[in-house]
Order: C-alpha cells, then structure tokens, then sequence
C-alpha cells in the first residue's frame, strides 16, 4: 500500500451522539469530515481530516449554477464483536470515477479515497450506532468551487466525506411499501446523467415524489424516458421482480444507474441457482403478469435501504397488490443474507466485506502528519 500522507486535526469540542433508537436518516453527522482539493494544473492535494464544518464558498462558484458535482453512498457496519466492516468500498470509489468521467470532473485516486476513509471511520468509530439494524451511513461527494459564470467545467474543486449514524431508510422498514407508476415525468433518459451519480436526478425526480406521496404512496416506479413503456428504477432504488418462478431486472441502458447492491444481489441469486436474468421488462408485461397470478415479488435495492420489498403497484389507477401485501420469502432471505454479510453475521463466501483494521490502518495514520 502506498504511504499517503494524509493530515489530522481532532476535533475539541465533540458533539453528544444521538439515541440508537431513534435516529433520522441524514439529520446527525460526526466530530469529523475528510476533505481534499484540486486545482488545474496541481491536481488533487492536501488530503486531510479535519472537525466537521461549515463550507466556506464563493457565490458564484460553479457548483450553485452548472450542478456539476457527484456523490456516492456506502456504510459502515459494527459487528457484535466489535468489527467495523465496509461493504465494497472499492466499487463505491470506482462509481464515482465513472460518475466524475461523465461530469467533466477530474478522477480521484480510489486508493486514497478508501484509505482516507479508513482513517476518517477510526478517527470516529464511536459514532457507528450499535442496535439492530443501524450503521453509519458515508457520503462521499465532489463539488466545483472555482468562482466563474461560464459554462465549461472548473478547474477547482473539493472533495468531501461525511457521515451519519442512521436507521431504516424508510419509516415501513422491512415491511411492504406502496409504489405509483410514475406516466408524466421521467427521471432521465440514455445518453443523459442516468447512470451518473449526480445531484441533478434527483432533484428532477422531486416533484413526482411530491404527486406519490399525496395519494399515499412510499415512491414512484420510473419509465424509460423516450417511449415511457419499460421499467427502469423505483425511486432511487433500482428494481426487481420475480415472476414465475425468475427473477428479472431492468437491464443496464445508460439511463439505469448501475447499483452496487443491485449486483451484489444477482451474485447471491446466482450463487443459489435462482433464476436471473437482466433485460428490458415493460410496464405492460408486469400488469399481464400480476392479472395471470404470477407476479410473485416486487422489491426495490439500494445502500440506504438495502431492500425494500413493494406490497403493491398503483398503474392507471388500478391497485396491483404483491404477494398479498406481505414480503415475499425471496426477498426475506436476500434481505437477511445481505445485511448478514454486511454486518459479520453471516459468512462472506464473495470477500465483499472488509474489515477497516485499527492496527494496519494506524501505521498509515502515523506515517502523515497528526495535528491534536
């Protein structure tokens, strides 16, 4: 491993930690942050972890008025014998190398991405919450700062990692949640930022939430974006069914953003001798497959929720209720495979889980320079 030289400055006034049971998704953040910069011509430096605060920014920098930023989201999992793992950090890193290709921004070292973040979960370890079902949820994020009103990509930037403890993503946790079908907005379109992880798709997808949530319903289903017909995501989940016996998944077009947990899960269903298959699946074919009793699950994948199995499909006004509303045994067990693995409770047969080491890690924290 290379010897980064990554700076410390702990912080003197620590912040109480929140009650473990009851903790709101993104609301409380750690004593620390990581954060580097990148000037053209210099490129990325002065890697550091310093006391979590305010951004001091130009107005018109140009992340406020071109959106041109990234961001990711993994976790951090405490064992019940005291482990801290990571759940593929390297893919996390490496998505957001392409997301950075596809906005102009330049690629970061994901040695050091991981390293830094390694050092940055040891510096505030006792903040991973310990009750069933928590962990510490990492967002790592990059953003234009160079303060110029022209369309053309910066030639500055930061790049920043925070974290939260959290709980269950979705107020329903584990149990069934309600889908619309979204028919008049989109979220993006092949050839666009769909399968970027950049701020823009959300926001875009904001005001059909708002539409869902004032009928009753958890999220929306997007369609594609040109013949608003075939499946692509489920809020900012990507989405599986299991119909007859296989289950199916959008696949990947350029507009579907590529999930970790979404391969993670193919893997395990693969690795079981469940039958899986990536491809196109329209609207129109998961209504012929509920109204021939064979629409079996529904679930949706992601970091933050991790699964999130779907009780019913509001499609033109018709009510498509899943497995009778309740979680389907397929999604159960993935489900419970999945954060086993995630959480050192299950075995790891992939050697997806790494365990961020204080004795290996410590050797590179004291090979820069700590600063108390």
């Amino acid at each position: 491993m290379k010897n980064y030289q990554i700076e410390t400055i702990l912080s003197t006034n620590r912040k109480p930690k929140p009650d473990s049971a009851h903790l709101e998704f993104g609301r409380t953040f750690t004593d620390h942050m990581f954060i580097m910069d990148y000037t053209e011509g210099t490129g990325w430096h002065d890697p550091r972890i310093i006391p979590y605060q305010p951004i001091s920014l130009d107005p018109s920098s140009m992340v406020f008025h071109y959106g041109q930023t990234v961001f990711e989201g993994l976790k951090a999992y405490l064992s019940e014998d005291g482990k801290v793992f990571l759940f593929r950090p390297d893919r996390n890193f490496n998505r957001l190398n392409h997301s950075n290709a596809r906005l102009c921004i330049p690629q970061i070292d994901e040695e050091l991405a991981l390293e830094a973040l390694k050092q940055l979960i040891l510096v505030d370890r006792d903040w991973i919450p310990q009750a069933e079902g928590t962990s510490l949820y990492i967002r790592p994020f990059i953003i234009s700062t160079e303060p110029h009103l022209g369309v053309a990509p910066s030639e500055n930037y930061q790049f920043i990692i925070i974290m939260s403890p959290v709980g269950s993503y979705y107020k329903e946790g584990i149990h069934p949640v309600k889908i619309a079908v979204e028919q008049q907005y989109v979220r993006a379109v092949a050839g666009g930022t769909g399968e970027a992880k950049t701020g823009g798709n959300y926001s875009s997808s904001l005001k059909a939430q708002e539409v869902a949530e004032k009928v009753g319903y958890s999220q929306v289903l997007w369609l594609d974006g040109r013949e608003n017909k075939y499946v692509e995501e489920v809020g900012s989940m990507n989405i599986f069914f299991k119909i007859n016996g296989q289950v199916v998944t959008p696949a990947l077009n350029g507009s579907i953003l590529a999930g970790i947990t979404r391969d993670s899960i193919i893997q395990l269903l693969k690795h079981w001798n469940v039958p899986v298959v990536e491809r196109r699946i329209s609207i129109d074919e998961i209504y012929q497959a509920y109204k021939d009793g064979v629409l079996e699950e529904a679930f949706g994948t992601g970091t933050a929720a991790v699964i999130s199995p779907i009780g019913e499909l509001l499609w033109k006004y018709e009510k498509l209720v899943v497995n009778s509303g309740e979680i389907g045994k397929l999604t159960q067990e993935l489900y419970d495979t999945l954060t086993g693995i995630q959480n050192g409770t299950k075995p790891d047969p992939f050697g997806w889980r790494i365990e961020v080491n204080p004795e290996n890690t410590a050797k590179d924290m004291h090979s820069g320079s700590l600063i108390y």
